[in-house]
């Protein structure tokens, strides 16, 4: 059977639901982060990030990482 969580972000609060029983149906999954941007959460956070959170953090960091190299 399939686990679903009912998870809050530790980031912005928000309610989403987690579902490390079926990965490929988390709201997370197709969030591509690098393996920097996945050691600094690990870092930060202990829990799931909402997939808002994740995509957020995704274009701030491309964003500051295209600036820095102009």
């Amino acid at each position: 059977m399939c686990s679903h969580e009912q998870k809050t972000c530790p980031r912005c609060r928000n309610q989403f639901e987690c579902k490390p029983g079926s990965i490929t149906q988390c709201q997370c999954f197709e969030v591509m982060l690098t393996a920097e941007q996945r050691a600094i959460l690990e870092q930060r956070y202990t829990d799931c990030l909402c997939r808002n959170c994740l995509l957020e953090i995704k274009k701030f960091d491309e964003g500051s990482k295209m600036e820095a190299e102009s």
